[in-house]
């Protein structure tokens, strides 16, 4: 069986779980790879036998053999990345978020359609066998109506620097880069209501805090302490249609005990807890149980949420499964994203 030839736009850290797990399906060849950086796309390229390297995806995009492309690069270029990427006939990965205004996620839409193309955004925490299991039990009611949630990812101290911390690039700091995990995961499992309204707060406070020492934390490859322009942390109510609502916090830098990374659901029967670790809350004979599925990872597992996010892709597209990460889920939560930011830099609440 002929293998199918996979191109992967941008070489940077994000890249090698991408790399990595195309490398393990049996029906993949990594074909070629663009970076802006050609040493570096010739470093993944050497490791991962593609035949082909380019600095410009335009050329990558016009090679009629790649049937796939990931697009690994920084936010503000994933939508005309992606777009250039469907009108060329490719199916597309795109990291999350899947751009960084509601107006791009709406052209990135709208080119899926015209070319009938797959687009599965990254939303790789759907991937997760944690979460697999979990919604096995929610789609079969055993939580009843989820009508609340909470998504927390704290860092105490992890700003990146680099293009993070560029809001050109980036379109944000924690919210955008961190917190799209957990409010996706959350909403997801929440049943992807329709968001109704949203209160946002936004804070610029404390910056990188490259002055603290004896703890060290993941710095980007053009760290660069000087440069900040993103929040440090934001918070949010979000309220969706169907009178559910979820609670959000997240943060690159807070001054807080430790980090945090929670996502809680309640419902009329039940309750669960996805992250820190998959726990099930119900009620029997009139007594409150806490139930611990028995599972290989209760937590996220990285590079099996990758590898099964991968998988899922493939399968999309030689046309064996839908994809669980639509355009459609990409362009609601840029609504939320931007909706927080907005509602913050407006001081009220935004309505859609």
């Amino acid at each position: 069986m002929e293998k199918m030839k996979i191109g992967v736009i941008g070489a940077g850290s994000i890249s090698g779980v991408h790399l990595e797990a195309y490398h393990n399906n049996p029906e993949v060849e990594i074909y070629a790879i663009c970076d802006l950086n050609e040493e570096r796309a010739k470093a993944k390229a050497e490791k991962y036998g593609a035949s082909k390297v380019f600095t410009d995806y335009n050329e990558l995009l016009a090679l009629p053999e790649i049937e796939a492309v990931s697009v690994c690069t920084w936010n503000n270029s994933h939508a005309p990345i992606s777009i250039a990427a469907l009108n060329a006939g490719k199916n597309v990965l795109v990291e999350k978020p899947l751009c960084k205004t509601v107006e791009e996620a709406l052209q990135v839409e709208e080119a899926v359609k015209r070319s009938g193309k797959v687009l599965q955004v990254g939303f790789v925490r759907r991937y997760g066998s944690n979460t697999k299991v979990l919604k096995e039990f929610i789609d079969n009611g055993d939580l009843g109506e989820i009508y609340y949630a909470k998504a927390s990812c704290l860092r105490r101290l992890g700003n990146p620097g680099g293009w993070f911390a560029d809001k050109e690039r980036s379109g944000g700091g924690p919210l955008i880069d961190i917190g799209v995990h957990v409010i996706d995961l959350a909403w997801y499992l929440m049943g992807r209501p329709k968001v109704q309204s949203i209160t946002g707060n936004a804070y610029n406070k404390l910056g990188n805090r490259n002055n603290v020492k004896n703890l060290s934390f993941y710095r980007a490859a053009d760290y660069d302490a000087d440069k900040n322009t993103v929040e440090d942390a934001a918070n949010a109510l979000i309220r969706f249609e169907n009178g559910a609502s979820l609670m959000v916090d997240v943060s690159f830098t807070l001054h807080a005990k430790k980090d945090e990374l929670t996502v809680k659901l309640y419902g009329t029967k039940g309750g669960a807890e996805v992250e820190p670790e998959l726990t099930i809350v119900t009620e029997k004979y009139d007594t409150i149980l806490n139930v611990s599925p028995q599972v290989d990872h209760p937590t996220f597992d990285f590079a099996g949420g990758f590898q099964n996010e991968i998988n899922h892709f493939i399968d999309a597209c030689k046309g064996r499964k839908e994809t669980l990460s639509p355009v459609q889920d990409g362009v609601e939560m840029m609504k939320i994203l931007c909706g927080i930011y907005e509602s913050s830099e407006q001081g009220k609440e935004i309505r859609f």
